[in-house]
């Protein structure tokens, strides 16, 4: 994995908060540390194309506004489908570099929802701050 498990939490929570100008600091600073290879520009590519498809919100992107963040079955299946496609060889790195992005995000939205389904909301905001906290 090109990135640590931390940023990845973050930028999606960042996504989620509509906070696009901070969340594009981070894709940037990661960007610049990470290695040049092709799953790397493909993981990349996917996150830009989530910043930007969450940013300009219409009717363009099909996917991310048919996407019922709150149905965990929904988000299961489309995370099961994204994990197949990283696992097929006869994808290219870069390929599998994308489709690996859009896993994390999936699987990054099912674990926040169980847990703010799970966690009474002063604790979701101390947890929010830790995060935060822990990032700078």
């Amino acid at each position: 994995m090109p990135v640590s498990r931390v940023f990845i939490t973050r930028f999606f929570q960042l996504l989620a908060e509509r906070r696009f100008a901070e969340a594009e600091r981070m894709l940037q600073r990661s960007r610049n540390r990470a290695r040049k290879n092709e799953w790397n520009k493909g993981y990349f590519q996917a996150l830009s194309g989530l910043l930007l498809a969450q940013r300009s919100h219409n009717g363009s992107y099909l996917f991310l506004p048919n996407l019922d963040t709150t149905n965990q079955e929904e988000l299961k299946k489309h995370q099961q489908d994204f994990l197949q496609h990283t696992r097929k060889m006869t994808h290219t790195d870069y390929d599998r570099g994308f489709f690996s992005a859009w896993n994390d995000y999936l699987k990054t939205l099912l674990q926040l929802t169980t847990d703010e389904e799970h966690t009474p909301p002063q604790e979701q905001l101390k947890t929010q701050e830790t995060i935060q906290t822990q990032l700078l």
